[in-house]
C-alpha cells in the first residue's frame, strides 16, 4: 500500500500472521526493522510530548542524586539474596569442616598402618636425628675451633648463642610455612639449607664465615621438628599416634649418640685432617662436621620419594592429589599384609575451598610472572602472619598460654641443666688440677738445659741465667716477677703459660709460639724473637678431655628407659599424666644433685634426670599436634618450639654463670620450673581418644 508519509515501506505479511516492514532505501546499515506504527521526522516532535515515552521517561529526583524507589526495592532484594547466598556457603563450609576430620579418620582406618607408615617412621626419623646430631656439634667443636680460629671467650660465646637464635626463627619461620605451602616441600627446603651450609661450614677458614654458616645452617634445621610431627601424625589414626609418635622421638636421643660417639672417634685424632694448598686446613673437628652431615642427607634423599600430606592437600581443596596419596598408602599396607585383592573405596572426599582459596588462584593466574610470583608470595606471608594471630581466638587462648608455659618451663630446667652438668665437670677437673699444682719460690738456676715439659707450675722471684729451653711443652706455668738473662728458647709449645711482671734480658726466642701477648707488665731488654708461630695451634691432646665426650654419650643413651616406658603407656594412661608425673619425678631428682661433690655422682644424677624428664618431651610434642587443627598445627608447634629454644637461650646464660660459684641456685630455679610446669600440665585437655580436627 502507499506510504502516507512517503518513507518508501513495503509491508510483507509472515506465516505467523505478524506485520514486517520493510524500508526499501535502509537505514544507514542496510537492516529492516519492525515497527507499529509509521515513522515520524524528528521535527514533527512537539516540544510538550518530547521524553514522554514510559521507556524514556525520567524520575524528577534524579536530578537531585535521590534515588528511585525502585531502585531501592531492587538493592534491598540483592542485598537479602546475596547474604542468604554467604549464610547458605557458610552453613555448607562448616558442615563439611565438621565432616572432614572424621571422614579422614575412616580413610586412615581404611588405608591400615604398615608398610608406609613404618618407612616414613625411618626417614621423618632421619630428619629429626639430624636435628638432634646439630645440638651436640657446636659443644664437641668449640674446644678445638676456638684454638684454630683463634676465637676469643665473648666470640665463643657469641657462636652457641646465635645457633639456638637461628633455630628459634627457623622454627617459628618453617611451622608457618608447612601450613601453606607444604609438609614435604618445607622439609626438602629445610634439610637443603642446613646441608649446604653445614657442608660450607666445614671450609671455613675464618670465624666470621664459620659462624654465618652455622647461623643458616641453624636456622634450616630448626624447622624440622615442627614439620616431622605435624607430617607424621597426619598419616597416623587415632589408636596408633601416641605409641608411634613417641617411638619416633627415639630418633632424637639416636642423633646424641652418634654425635658423642663420631665425635670421640674423630676429633681427638689430629693425624686424620689434610691440607688443601697452603691457606686451607682440615683438621680433624671439620671433618667431624662432615660425617654429622650424613643423617641428614640420608632423610632429604628419603624425603624426595615420599608423598605429601594427604591432610594437608585435603585442608587446600586439592581433592585429586590427596585420593592419590591415600590410595598409594592404601595399596602399600594391604599388599604388604598379603592383601593385594583389597581395593580403596572412597570415593567422594569433602574438600572445602575458601573464597580466599579461590582469590588467590585467581590472582595468581594473571599479569606477568614477576607479579604473579609476588602475588602468591605476599598472599603467602599475609595467610601465616593471619594464622599466628587466629592462634589467639578464644577457643584456642587458654590451652595455648597452658602450653607455653609448659614447654617453657620444661625446656629452661632441661637445657639450663644440661649446660650446667658438662660446666661442672670441668669445673671439678680445673679444681682438682689446681689442687696439685707445684709453687717454686725465688729459685735461681744457672747453666741448665731444660729437656723436658714444664705442667701445672707457679714460679716466682726466680732468676734463670744462661738456661736454654729446648724442644718442651709448658703447660699451665706462670712466671712471675722472675729474671731471665742469657737465655736460650727453642721450638717451645705452650698451653695457658704467661709471664707476669717479668725482666728478659739478652735473650732469644726461636721458632716458639711465645709472642707478646704471653708477656704482661714485662720489661724487655735486647731480645730477639726469630720465626715465632703466631697465631693460635691445636694440642688434641689437652683441648678434647674423653670424659666431655663420654658424659654426653652415657647422658643420651640414658633416655631409652624412659622412651620405650613412655611410648608403652602413651595410649593407656594418657599425654596429661605422662607430662605431670615426668615433671615432677624430675623435679625431686634436681634435689639430688646437692649430693654431687664428684664427677661420677654428677654423670649419675645427670642420667637420672634425662632418663626421667624425656617422657614428659615426648608426652608434650604428642599433645602439640594433637590440640591444634591442620591448619594450624604446624604455625603453633613452631611457635612453641620457638619458645623451646627461648627458654635454652636464657637458661644457658643462667645456670653457666653460677658456675664455681654456688650449685643451690640452678638447682632450685630447675626444682621450681619443673614443679610449676607439671601442675600447669595437668590442667592440659586429654587427647587420645581426639580425632584430629
Amino acid at each position: 500500500m502507499d506510504d502516507p508519509y512517503r518513507n518508501n515501506v513495503s509491508q510483507q505479511v509472515t506465516e505467523g500472521g505478524e506485520y514486517t516492514y520493510t524500508q526499501d532505501g535502509g537505514g544507514q546499515d542496510g537492516y529492516p526493522y519492525q515497527a507499529d506504527y509509521p515513522a515520524q521526522d524528528e521535527d514533527a516532535r512537539s516540544d510538550a510530548t518530547e521524553g514522554a515515552d514510559e521507556d524514556e521517561q525520567m524520575y524528577e529526583g534524579e536530578y537531585q542524586g535521590v534515588p528511585h524507589p525502585d531502585e531501592i526495592k531492587e538493592a534491598r532484594r540483592a542485598a537479602r539474596m546475596e547474604a542468604r547466598r554467604k549464610a547458605r556457603q557458610a552453613a555448607q563450609q562448616e558442615d563439611e569442616e565438621e565432616n572432614l576430620p572424621e571422614q579422614y579418620e575412616t580413610l586412615m582406618e581404611d588405608c591400615g598402618h604398615g608398610r608406609f607408615q613404618w618407612m616414613l617412621f625411618f626417614v621423618l626419623g632421619l630428619a629429626l636425628m639430624a636435628d638432634g646430631v646439630d645440638g651436640f656439634v657446636v659443644g664437641f667443636v668449640l674446644p678445638s675451633a676456638e684454638k684454630d680460629m683463634c676465637i676469643s671467650n665473648s666470640d665463643k660465646g657469641l657462636l652457641g648463642l646465635l645457633v639456638y637464635v637461628a633455630m628459634m626463627v627457623g622454627a617459628l619461620v618453617w611451622g608457618g610455612l608447612s601450613d601453606k605451602m607444604g609438609r614435604r616441600k618445607c622439609l626438602i627446603y629445610v634439610l637443603t639449607i642446613d646441608l649446604v651450609f653445614s657442608f660450607l661450614s666445614c671450609f671455613a677458614q675464618s670465624y666470621g664465615f664459620f659462624l654465618f654458616f652455622r647461623f643458616c645452617s641453624g636456622f634450616g634445621i630448626g624447622g624440622s621438628i615442627p614439620i616431622v610431627y605435624t607430617y607424621y601424625t597426619e598419616f597416623l589414626q587415632m589408636d596408633k599416634r601416641g605409641e608411634h609418635l613417641s617411638w619416633l622421638c627415639m630418633f632424637w636421643m639416636l642423633g646424641g649418640l652418634y654425635a658423642s660417639f663420631t665425635a670421640w672417634g674423630i676429633i681427638p685424632h689430629y693425624g686424620w685432617g689434610f691440607a688443601i694448598g697452603s691457606e686451607l686446613q682440615i683438621h680433624s673437628w671439620r671433618l667431624f662436621i662432615l660425617v654429622c652431615l650424613f643423617p641428614a642427607l640420608a632423610a632429604l634423599v628419603g624425603v624426595v620419594f615420599m608423598p605429601e600430606s594427604p591432610r594437608f592437600l585435603l585442608e587446600s581443596a586439592r581433592h585429586d592429589e590427596a585420593w592419590m596419596i591415600l590410595r598409594r598408602v592404601h595399596d602399600t599396607n594391604w599388599k604388604a599384609k598379603g592383601e593385594p585383592e583389597r581395593v580403596f573405596t572412597a570415593t567422594n572426599i569433602k574438600t572445602p575451598q575458601t573464597e580466599e582459596d579461590e582469590f588467590i588462584e585467581i590472582q595468581s593466574d594473571t599479569g606477568t610472572a614477576f607479579q604473579r610470583w609476588t602475588v602468591r608470595h605476599m598472599t603467602m606471608l599475609q595467610q601465616v602472619m593471619a594464622n599466628i594471630m587466629s592462634l589467639s581466638a578464644p577457643e584456642f587462648r587458654l590451652q595455648g598460654l597452658f602450653l607455653v608455659i609448659v614447654w617453657f618451663c620444661l625446656a629452661f630446667s632441661y637445657h639450663g641443666l644440661g649446660v650446667w652438668f658438662p660446666d661442672m665437670i670441668k669445673y671439678m677437673q680445673y679444681e682438682e688440677y689446681e689442687s696439685k699444682v707445684k709453687v717454686f719460690h725465688r729459685e735461681r738456676v744457672e747453666r741448665f738445659h731444660f729437656n723436658f715439659s714444664l705442667v701445672n707450675q707457679i714460679h716466682r722471684e726466680g732468676e734463670y741465667i744462661h738456661d736454654k729451653f729446648a724442644n718442651i711443652e709448658i703447660k699451665s706455668v706462670k712466671f712471675e716477677d722472675s729474671l731471665f738473662e742469657n737465655c736460650y728458647f727453642e721450638d717451645v709449645r705452650s698451653t695457658n703459660t704467661f709471664f707476669e711482671n717479668c725482666t728478659i734480658k739478652n735473650t732469644v726466642f726461636y721458632n716458639t709460639d711465645l709472642w707478646q701477648e704471653k708477656f704482661k707488665d714485662c720489661r724487655m731488654e735486647n731480645t730477639t724473637f726469630l720465626h715465632p708461630k703466631k697465631g693460635c695451634h691445636l694440642n688434641f691432646q689437652e683441648e678434647n678431655d674423653i670424659v666431655i665426650y663420654m658424659v654426653s654419650f652415657l647422658g643420651s643413651l640414658a633416655v631409652l628407659p624412659g622412651n620405650i616406658i613412655s611410648a608403652l603407656f602413651m595410649d593407656k594412661i594418657g599425654r596429661i599424666r605422662i607430662i605431670g608425673g615426668s615433671m615432677l619425678a624430675s623435679s625431686a631428682c634436681t634435689f639430688l644433685l646437692l649430693l654431687s661433690f664428684s664427677q661420677g655422682a654428677v654423670i649419675c644424677w645427670q642420667c637420672l634426670f634425662y632418663g626421667t624428664s624425656v617422657a614428659a618431651w615426648n608426652g608434650l610434642e604428642v599433645i602439640s599436634v594433637e590440640l591444634y587443627p591442620s591448619s594450624k598445627r604446624g604455625t603453633a608447634f613452631g611457635i612453641l618450639n620457638g619458645i623451646c629454644k627461648l627458654a635454652a637461650i636464657l637458661a644457658s646464660s643462667i645456670f653457666a654463670a653460677f658456675i664455681g660459684i654456688t650449685k643451690i641456685v640452678p638447682i632450685f630455679l630447675a626444682f621450681i620450673a619443673l614443679v610449676c610446669g607439671g601442675l600447669v600440665a595437668l590442667k592440659l585437655p586429654e587427647t587420645r581418644e581426639k580425632i584430629l580436627s
